[in-house]
């Protein structure tokens, strides 16, 4: 009983950590990014977003999947954390540079005659590089340790929030504000590394031998991500090339706001997944499903709460701070917050599925997601703009999170671990 009330006290500061850090990011957040959208306009803030959305679609590549086991990794074998570090580094690196020079390529030929747009997105492709250093942060999460991390990050954002504002005084283009995200990344792979060497962290090493275990225990993740990708990132691209950089702008203020507040729900599950795989690790199966319905609850009803606010004040918000050239942006933030509340079941049933060996399952539901998301927003976009791309990610996030597993025996359990969690079935327990 005593180490499990250490492991709910360690577990409680370390969410503690999480979110104080990411309120503190949030409070700087609101100002810098509100008066960056105000002056940038929906056209200029679309070709920003139309740019992240290619680098948001090309970092489920780089990851290989390995950023879904690599915390299980850390826990299971500790003493090897130099040699896990270094060979994820190594093999993210150069799926990094290759999706960075792909998507270069990719947007020369597509929006070839904009040389705006081309110099935005390849400025903002040097982030996807700089990226990699995110598995210092996992290292971290493992040792339950997050207060590390928050500091840091915090201290890469504040210099990033410190470059926006220079950039607003003096007035300058979209293309230098298109170098925020990468001044980001770069800031925090120094941070997080000096933070890793200073707590102990050992000598890093690459293993050809341990570079083909751990992809062929994460490759399942690698397909499964580029159809995440697929659903979570085209709406933009399509948006773009159907209705112009505007109605990019429009849909992306709705979907910052929607998801302005998930460092809560990201902290949450970050906390919470070491205790998930260590209940799994004692054999204590009644533990492993309570420890997920507790999680799945604490996020689906959190999300719902935050979504009937938007739905309520959701006119008033986008006027005070975005103004009347965003109001557009109201009806799709009414329907895209209620994406929230299925996108995190899905992020947090990762500990579940990789205890249970199912990784393999899941491209199948990703893939059938997918077809649906871009199918849809076909259909939906020319009739309803930037709302259409809004349904039409909320229908395939249902179908992912919860409607698509129960029809394969292997997931099954996991959806119904959901639905007793959405019915607070299950949640009360004596350990």
């Amino acid at each position: 009983m005593l180490n499990l009330n250490f492991l709910k006290n360690r577990t409680a500061k370390n969410a503690g950590w999480l979110i104080g850090g990411r309120v503190a990011q949030m409070i700087i957040s609101f100002f810098v990014s509100t008066l960056t959208a105000r002056y940038l306009g929906p056209a200029n803030y679309g070709i920003i977003n139309y740019a992240a959305a290619y680098t948001a679609f090309f970092t489920a590549f780089c990851t290989l999947g390995i950023n879904s086991v690599l915390v299980k990794e850390f826990i299971d074998k500790p003493e090897d954390a130099g040699t896990t570090i270094g060979t994820t580094l190594v093999l993210r690196a150069v799926s990094s540079l290759l999706s960075a020079f792909t998507i270069i390529t990719i947007v020369c030929f597509v929006d070839a005659g904009e040389p705006t747009t081309i110099a935005v997105v390849a400025l903002c492709s040097i982030g996807v590089v700089f990226h990699i250093f995110e598995t210092f942060n996992f290292w971290f999460q493992a040792q339950l340790k997050s207060k590390i991390t928050a500091i840091v990050t915090f201290c890469a954002y504040i210099i990033t929030a410190i470059y926006r504002v220079i950039l607003l005084v003096m007035g300058k283009s979209v293309i230098w504000f298109a170098f925020v995200g990468s001044v980001d990344y770069i800031c925090l792979a120094l941070f997080l590394f000096i933070a890793y060497k200073k707590h102990g962290g050992k000598k890093l090493k690459f293993s050809w031998e341990y570079s083909k275990a751990l992809l062929s225990r994460s490759y399942h993740f690698i397909l499964s991500g580029l159809m995440v990708a697929v659903y979570g990132y085209t709406d933009k691209i399509m948006l773009k090339h159907m209705l112009g950089e505007s109605e990019v702008g429009l849909y992306s203020i709705a979907t910052t706001l929607c998801t302005m507040w998930c460092f809560v729900l990201k902290a949450i599950i970050d906390s919470m997944h070491p205790s998930v795989m260590e209940a799994y690790n004692k054999k204590d199966e009644a533990l492993f499903e309570r420890k997920n319905r507790q999680l799945y609850a604490i996020v689906f009803y959190v999300s719902i709460f935050v979504s009937v606010m938007f739905q309520i004040f959701a006119p008033l918000i986008i006027k005070i701070l975005y103004g009347e050239a965003y109001m557009g942006s109201v009806n799709p933030l009414r329907i895209i917050t209620w994406y929230t509340a299925f996108s995190y079941l899905g992020a947090s049933r990762d500990a579940w599925i990789v205890c249970k060996g199912c990784q393999k399952y899941l491209k199948y539901i990703y893939f059938l997601a997918a077809v649906c998301n871009v199918t849809l927003n076909f259909v939906l976009i020319p009739l309803f703009g930037a709302s259409g791309a809004a349904f039409a990610s909320l229908i395939a996030q249902i179908l992912i999170s919860i409607v698509l597993p129960l029809f394969i025996k292997a997931l099954r359990p996991n959806s119904i671990l959901m639905l007793q969690a959405i019915f607070l079935k299950g949640i009360r327990g004596g350990k």
